[in-house]
């Protein structure tokens, strides 16, 4: 009898919970007559390496590839064999399908989600319009950095989300050691956001990129207006002329005034989290050159086939998604930590919380019946080694157990004496060591209970292929995630509410909770 997945969450909690050091132990019986591997073999049935390169070839400028170490988790082969029935029982592998052939996966607005398409993979007609787009965005890239809009050394991004989001963590990650252009990303409604991109920009030589996949966000079209004005009341003659529009909607941007020929369009079926591939990628373009920007779409694309061509445990993003779903609902873990061990990819944390949270932050199913169990952990982080003296206590010795993903690069982003690289890594692997075995003690305050999990994701190298292979895994796994849950990960009708009754204050006219009332009034907002 094939069992639910109802009663396969029901097996995963009656599955035996051994200790990471008793998981590292000798060779021991995993039940039915098969040995559970320990010590060096688990690492080998846990680790697993993506290469980037394209076989074959002997380019040494070739990207290389990443270690997914998941062995400090606690997953062992009587976990990971019931996750495989699960993933047959919600039908993963049919969703999948469905996702790259271009199908609906976003069922409550009846869309596609096209975002690997923007990277090669998927649709034939659907990668050809994406590459028409991408193409288009590169022509005018190129002609801004050879002259045609005149000198220009800044460009402000405006956006909100993954319009910002994206963009932000590219140009910091891509661009540190040589930036083609001066970019800021704003993103806040709040003026002081916008006024500190002004302070650092010659408005002579500044581009303003406004970002808005409906071209209706108020918060990016009011600081849109400001940034016109800006450029107005420094002495640009045709400030409208130094906007470049990157949307899903170029008939508002046309009549918000934009000239066509600066519309750089992506398709509606590209959700906004997942739009850092589109011409929403076009400040990274503008930062690092395109030449990056198409690196970087072809390090996600090596993540792409990868997903859509491998199946079960030996799928590196599934296994993420299997470690995932196994300490959030059985072991009742309510936060997952990310740490990036390299300050390229400080903002990663930021990246991954939107990506995850407004996907997976959901209550009912995708046909619209109550969750059975949590579902998205609320993702937090930061970066090493500065994070160890700020929040490691709390992970070594609290009373929350909190599963842990460390990322690193073998190659280093700085020209100083090694022993700054070396010294960071030192410090990543102990971290993840420490937070293993722990260490027991007489005087409780200097006790470490150990058998706390994390994983490491080592890169050969932070380059613009790898940064985008980082980016597309964790889309991947956040789809696997919901797929597994039954959920659907591509709307964010919980971001509305508050913006609705944002504009409803504005408008005026309309009661609010006694609280509500007092703060607006305090606030001089009230009717």
């Amino acid at each position: 009898m094939t069992k639910t997945a109802a009663d396969l969450w029901s097996d995963l909690d009656e599955l035996p919970q051994p200790t990471l050091l008793e998981l590292f132990s000798t060779v021991r019986d995993g039940g039915e007559g098969a040995d559970e591997p320990g010590g060096e073999e688990r690492v080998a049935m846990l680790s697993g390496r993506l290469e980037l390169a394209e076989d074959g070839t002997d380019d040494p400028m070739a990207p290389g590839g990443i270690l997914f170490d998941w062995s400090k988790t606690h997953l062992d082969r009587a976990v990971l064999d019931i996750f495989e029935q699960l993933a047959e029982a919600m039908d993963f592998a049919g969703m999948r399908a469905k996702l790259f052939a271009g199908e609906v996966v976003n069922p409550t607005e009846g869309r596609a989600a096209d975002h690997a398409t923007l990277r090669g993979v998927g649709d034939e007609a659907k990668v050809e319009e994406a590459a028409a787009l991408i193409d288009r965005m590169g022509m005018l890239v190129e002609a801004i950095h050879q002259g045609a809009f005149g000198e220009i050394d800044h460009l402000i991004h405006i956006g909100i989300g993954g319009s910002a989001l994206g963009p932000a963590l590219g140009v910091d990650a891509l661009s540190r050691d040589l930036s083609l252009c001066d970019v800021h990303v704003v993103s806040n409604i709040d003026g002081v956001a916008l006024e500190a991109a002004f302070a650092k920009c010659d408005p002579a030589k500044t581009l303003v990129a406004v970002a808005s996949k409906t071209f209706t966000t108020i918060e990016t079209m009011t600081n849109a207006e400001s940034a016109l004005n800006w450029l107005r009341d420094n002495g640009v003659s045709d400030p409208g002329g130094r906007v470049i529009a990157l949307t899903a909607n170029p008939e508002a941007a046309v009549e918000w005034g934009v000239d066509e020929t600066r519309i750089l369009p992506f398709q509606e079926s590209v959700g906004g989290r997942y739009s850092i591939w589109s011409s929403i990628g076009f400040p990274i373009a503008m930062a690092a050159g395109m030449d990056d920007f198409r690196q970087m779409l072809a390090g996600a694309a090596a993540v792409d086939r990868h997903f859509r061509d491998t199946d079960g445990r030996d799928n590196l993003v599934l296994r993420a998604a299997f470690s995932d779903l196994y300490y959030a609902r059985v072991r009742g873990c309510q936060t997952r930590a990310v740490f990036a061990y390299d300050e390229r990819l400080g903002l990663f944390p930021d990246y991954l919380q939107q990506l995850e949270m407004e996907s997976n932050g959901k209550r009912v199913t995708a046909d619209m019946k109550p969750v059975d169990g949590p579902t998205a952990p609320i993702t937090w982080g930061g970066v090493g080694t500065d994070a160890q003296h700020a929040v490691f206590q709390l992970l070594h010795q609290g009373t929350h157990l909190i599963p842990v993903d460390f990322i690193a690069s073998i190659g280093p982003g700085d020209d100083l004496d090694p022993a700054h690289h070396r010294i960071l890594l030192m410090n990543c692997f102990a971290q993840g060591a420490a937070l293993m075995t722990g260490k027991k003690g007489e005087d409780p305050a200097r006790n470490y209970p150990g058998d706390r999990p994390s994983a490491t994701i080592l890169c050969d190298d932070l380059d613009a292929a790898t940064l985008g292979a980082l980016i597309a895994f964790h889309e991947h796994r956040t789809f696997a995630n919901a797929v597994l849950m039954g959920i659907n990960p591509f709307d964010q009708f919980g971001v509305e509410l508050g913006k609705q009754m944002a504009k409803a204050i504005e408008q005026g006219g309309e009661s609010f909770d006694a609280s509500t009332e007092a703060l607006l009034a305090a606030a001089g907002l009230g009717d």
